[in-house]
């Protein structure tokens, strides 16, 4: 069983640039419809919290899409996604991450770091995390209710 998102959503900053663009390629070559919300130009001053929030409202706005933030190390574009309600934002290294971030945590969106991996293994990781289903196993959906939860009530 695999799945498939609606739309991919896909945002950096400078550090990750270069890896934004070359999955956006991937993307669009294995007929993904991609929604890039920037960085749309190298600029080396330029910060990632905006385009990374832009993107994870997005993925939150239209249900079944997925997204892709990234920057030097993917940590700080994790943290920013992870600020907006309804989002489930993984920090990606491995294929193992990737599969396991839908298959236990019904992730919406992935974190990766440009200057962590070469982007052939990068787009490796995307291609597993955009094709893994939630397994709906209901330990790990009394989780994901539990951080709802939290979002939405500040109680567990």
């Amino acid at each position: 069983m695999s799945f498939t998102p609606s739309h991919v959503h896909i945002a950096t900053d400078h550090a990750a640039f270069e890896l934004k663009q070359y999955l956006k390629e991937q993307l669009l070559a294995a007929g993904y419809d991609v929604v890039d919300h920037g960085a749309t130009e190298y600029d080396p001053e330029d910060d990632y919290p905006k385009p990374c929030i832009t993107c994870a409202r997005a993925v939150v706005a239209e249900p079944g899409s997925l997204g892709i933030v990234c920057g030097g190390s993917g940590n700080g574009e994790q943290i920013a996604a992870n600020k907006v309600d309804g989002i489930r934002a993984a920090l990606v290294y491995s294929d193992e991450t990737a599969k396991l971030a839908r298959e236990h945590n019904d992730a919406n969106v992935i974190s990766l770091g440009g200057r962590m991996q070469p982007v052939e293994e990068a787009w490796k990781w995307v291609q597993t995390f955009l094709s893994t289903p939630f397994s709906g196993a209901e330990r790990h959906q009394r989780r994901i209710d539990q951080l709802a939860a939290w979002e939405n009530t500040g109680s567990i």
